[in-house]
């Protein structure tokens, strides 16, 4: 008798991290994905723009993926769909916004026409191979969020995507306990669960605590009112565009990804403006200062983000005037907190009063604290649990949380990326590992920069870069000219010529030992001059400066 295939779950990325959210969920030789997310590069990845996961395993069994399965429409769960679908033509499900967003981000990359997209509600069920598919309506900062009950022939496997318990959301939109009660009545195999904020006792507060914030800030304002959030908190900025209203101001929206967001919800009904409250922002500049709301982008210190070139005075439209009430509305993503705390000091300089999370409550976050996965946990009833979403520690505290409320110890998985969880009826093991990783993306390169280029972009930021030119003759072999140095972030040059002149001497005497060793490979004759400069220049400055020969034949 023929067995049974196995289930296998395979974390991609999300595991250990935070961002570039990827799931397979393979039965026999089928492959469903779930979720294609990218993540901001940390403090050591120096001009990289975005990372997205490594997927070579999916490029392997690319004759076996079905399709891809998206919970809500963040960054860190929909950004990498432009990378990954150059290479995977299939179809992707999702809920009218998230697709939406989808389709924009495709545009930019100019693939908009090419992409599958099927749009799916709450409630439906798609089938895709051996799979059927669910979509249950959960909250989250973003409207149109689900999670996924995947009915595999071994058992159901319910993917909780990000997620809130939010009795009172700003849409009205709860999320369906019903029909997760009911997939945990009749049995659910594997629980895999958002972790984010495992480490928060208690209850996240629900979206509208920061509302009431807004209204108090708004009732106390007296000049403008600038409003610093996530561009896809579309929760946020609704409240702020109704309360904007309720105090007789007019909105405008700078940056943008921020404009982007609300053109696009705002056609599809998720933002409700009342008539006349949105005006563009060279009206809003004409209008009295107490009348006005901006609502902008840099919540995180961004660089080139709107509220940090207002900040820095650097704005063409722009400028910070004193009164100005400045709304912070988000946590510093980790890595972040710096930039933000530089921003809000600029912004005290400038004579602003600034409201931001630490003094006040005027962000909440999107994801469940303890309680509220105790309760998804209690829902659900799986025979087995699986963290996902979240730095390692994360994941740990998770999986302690899950022992808490009974579950085996054997039965509850902490995973990395690319481990292979294989699941039968009634027993799961961690059964080996595939490719997974990180793919840099600088620019147009993707994955052309790895850790020797990040390397020598970290030596550079340090102690810079010296160049040394040679000038030799091709018949003779002898130095011509020169050597002349180039420095770059080692030393101002016009102000360390003896250095240079003692530097130029160690290369001629380098040379020259060359020549006597009769050394003609250039090389040879480079590394010489390397090793020689090199050593010189960390006696005489404790700096290893990254050293560039140049030899040209005349």
């Amino acid at each position: 008798m023929a067995k049974e295939p196995k289930l296998a779950i395979i974390p991609l990325g999300g595991l250990g991290e935070i961002g570039k959210n990827m799931m397979a969920v393979k039965y026999g030789e089928s492959i469903l994905v779930i979720d294609c997310g990218l993540m901001f590069p940390e403090e050591e990845m120096l001009g990289i723009d975005v990372v997205i996961p490594d997927i070579t395993y999916l490029l392997e069994n690319r004759d076996n993926v079905l399709g891809i399965m998206l919970t809500h429409g963040h960054e860190d769960h929909i950004g990498a769909l432009p990378y990954v679908l150059k290479h995977l033509h299939v179809p992707v499900y999702g809920t009218k916004l998230t697709l939406a967003l989808v389709q924009s981000k495709l545009k930019e990359h100019g693939i908009g026409g090419e992409a599958d997209l099927r749009v799916v509600k709450p409630r439906d069920t798609v089938t895709v191979g051996p799979f059927r598919v669910e979509f249950i309506r959960v909250s989250h900062s973003i409207p149109d969020a689900v999670a996924l009950a995947v009915h595999t022939p071994l058992g159901v496997v319910v993917h909780t995507g990000d997620f809130k318990i939010d009795h009172t959301p700003v849409d009205g939109e709860l999320t369906d306990f019903f029909r997760l009660a009911q997939l945990g009545e009749r049995g659910v195999l594997v629980l895999l669960s958002d972790s984010t904020n495992v480490e928060r006792p208690g209850y996240t507060m629900s979206e509208r605590m920061v509302g009431n914030t807004f209204d108090e800030a708004f009732r106390q304002a007296r000049e403008r009112i600038i409003i610093a959030t996530f561009a896809s908190n579309i929760h946020r900025l609704q409240q702020a565009i109704t309360i904007a209203h309720r105090y007789d101001r007019k909105v405008a929206v700078v940056g943008r990804s921020m404009i982007n967001v609300v053109n696009i919800a705002h056609e599809l009904g998720y933002i409700h403006i009342p008539e006349g409250t949105l005006v563009e922002l060279e009206e809003a500049n004409r209008l009295p200062r107490n009348k006005v709301v901006i609502l902008c982008t840099g919540s995180q210190g961004e660089p080139m983000s709107a509220l940090s070139r207002m900040a820095l005075g650097d704005h063409r439209q722009m400028e910070v005037y004193p009164g100005d009430t400045i709304i912070i509305s988000a946590t510093p993503i980790p890595g972040n907190e710096k930039m933000v705390a530089r921003i809000i000091d600029q912004l005290f300089k400038q004579g602003a009063h600034v409201i931001y999370e630490a003094v006040s409550g005027i962000h909440v976050s999107g994801h469940p604290s303890q309680e509220e996965l105790k309760l998804m946990i209690n829902l659900v009833k799986p025979r087995f649990f699986v963290p996902i979403h979240g730095e390692y520690r994360m994941l740990i505290k998770h999986a302690e949380l899950a022992r808490s409320m009974g579950l085996p110890p054997e039965n509850i998985f902490v995973a990395e990326n690319g481990q292979v969880l294989e699941f039968t009826r009634r027993t799961g093991r961690i059964a080996g590992r595939v490719t997974a990783g990180r793919v840099l993306v600088d620019g147009l390169g993707v994955g052309d920069v790895g850790n020797i280029v990040l390397r020598d972009r970290r030596q550079l930021s340090q102690d810079g870069i010296l160049i040394v030119v040679i000038t030799v003759s091709r018949e003779l072999g002898q130095l011509v000219a020169g050597p002349d140095i180039v420095s770059r972030g080692f030393v101002y040059v016009r102000e360390s010529e003896q250095l240079m002149e003692e530097a130029r001497q160690k290369v001629r005497e380098a040379l020259d030992r060359c020549g006597k060793r009769d050394l003609s490979e250039w090389a040879s004759i480079k590394a010489q001059v390397r090793d020689v400069l090199g050593k010189f220049l960390y006696e005489r400055t404790r700096r290893r400066p990254m050293i560039l020969p140049i030899i040209v034949e005349v």
